[in-house]
């Protein structure tokens, strides 16, 4: 029988399960064996639904990095600010990572994760899912092939989406870059990523605003409680009424978002643990500050020219237009097909690109599926190197961080080049 390749999780959250579940359709190559987390919950929920056994169960990943190496991989799905302090001594025990963006909130550490990664020739793939993604594969392959012609400008818009928003980035886990990251790192490294994949480009200097406007108090409905209940004179109307979690709990839904508020499993547990826990706070009462809208400038090399906007309030999803001399493309993610329009002699042609994903039954448009597999095809010697290796991931990162530097400063413009030499100060 072929030897399995084996991976550890150190964090047991959304995004670890996402992985855990993608490693189980291809449980006939990759086998989980160990698993961490502080959370009991969600540790003996994990470890019982992936078989993983008694001595493969750890109460952190610090406690599973004691031992000696447990597997081949280890995929790090922890908070943000400790990815440097996790990945570090895993290199050093030489797995291979499987490290979730962003890779640190710290330019500086990214270079490290890099040479340390270097130093003991282990492979770091950075979770940049939309590389991985039939769609955005499709979108670099047609503006590879030069249909378009030279591409001088693109605009691209993430809309996250109200909900998403106020559980995620407003009562959640990401509501406060003092204890994670930026938006525009978090949420939108993807985005920065992908600019430079599919132009082949280097960007040269930035410029942002961007504001949390909406989620503070003086926004509050009145009257508002502090606690969102039916007590609330504002709970039957307001959006972000946690009713929502309630009905998908009542409809017996426990998936995402609910499984990252409770591992509960039955709706009086689960509406028992929304009530104590974070998730059932005002969403204009909490202690976020990361911004709910924000735009991005951004020059490139050869006069190329992006624009970028993110808003809380967008429910569209990704789109993006990419404008070249002989044609232009405007499509969005949650569509199945990419449509190019061209400038044949003044005569308007289009042509048609499927962006079918082989399965999306875990989100990011396939990608987290087809990364796991082709982390698979890396450590068999069947691919060259992993489509989002630190190497490449640090250039993504810098980027984002002198974009936040450029909000910061009320929009200052921030050349990638001062960044970088502020950082190495």
């Amino acid at each position: 029988m072929e030897k399995k390749i084996t991976v550890a999780f150190a964090g047991l959250g959304s995004r670890g399960n996402s992985y855990a579940d993608a490693c189980e359709l291809l449980k006939d190559k990759i086998e989980i064996v160990a698993c961490a987390d502080i959370v009991p919950g969600k540790l003996q929920r994990f470890a019982d639904k992936h078989g993983v056994p008694a001595e493969g169960r750890f109460n952190s990943a610090e406690e599973m990095l004691e031992q000696p190496r447990l597997a081949d991989v280890m995929f790090i799905c922890t908070m943000d600010k400790q990815h440097y302090g996790h990945a570090i001594p895993a290199l050093e025990k030489d797995y291979h990572l499987v490290l979730e963006k962003p890779a640190s909130t710290d330019p500086r550490e990214c270079v490290e994760i890099a040479r340390v990664a270097n130093e003991h020739d282990r492979h770091v793939v950075v979770c940049h899912v939309l590389r991985y993604t039939p769609y955005y594969r499709k979108l670099k392959e047609i503006i590879d092939s030069g249909v378009l012609g030279k591409i001088y400008s693109i605009q691209a818009c993430e809309g996250v989406g109200y909900w998403h928003m106020a559980h995620s980035f407003v009562r959640g886990n990401w509501r406060n870059s003092d204890e994670t990251s930026p938006m525009i790192l978090q949420k939108c490294c993807h985005d920065m990523d992908v600019f430079l994949w599919l132009t082949g480009k280097h960007c040269e200097s930035v410029s942002s605003f961007g504001h949390l406007s909406h989620f503070k108090s003086e926004c509050a409905p009145e009257g508002a409680h502090d606690k969102c209940t039916e007590a609330c004179p504002a709970y039957a109307k307001c959006p972000y009424s946690i009713e929502r979690y309630l009905h998908h709990a009542k409809e017996g839904n426990f998936g995402w978002p609910l499984d990252v508020v409770s591992p509960a499993t039955n709706y009086d547990d689960f509406r028992r643990d929304l009530l104590d826990g974070p998730y059932s706070r005002c969403a204009y009462k909490c202690d976020n500050n990361v911004v709910d809208h924000q735009v991005v400038n951004l020059q490139f090399e050869d006069d190329l020219t992006i624009s970028f906007s993110m808003s809380a309030f967008d429910q569209r999803g990704r789109s993006t237009a990419v404008m070249g001399t002989e044609g232009f493309i405007n499509t969005a993610t949650d569509e199945s097909k990419i449509t190019v329009t061209l400038y044949n002699q003044g005569i308007e042609s289009t042509i048609e690109y499927d962006t079918h994903a082989e399965t999306d039954q875990f989100g990011h448009g396939g990608g987290d599926y087809i990364l796991v597999k082709e982390l698979i095809d890396l450590l068999e010697g069947n691919a060259g190197v992993a489509s989002t290796s630190i190497n490449d991931s640090v250039e993504s990162h810098v980027v984002a961080l002198a974009v936040e530097e450029s909000r910061v400063r009320g929009g200052q413009l921030v050349t990638i080049e001062d960044y970088l030499k502020s950082i190495e100060a």
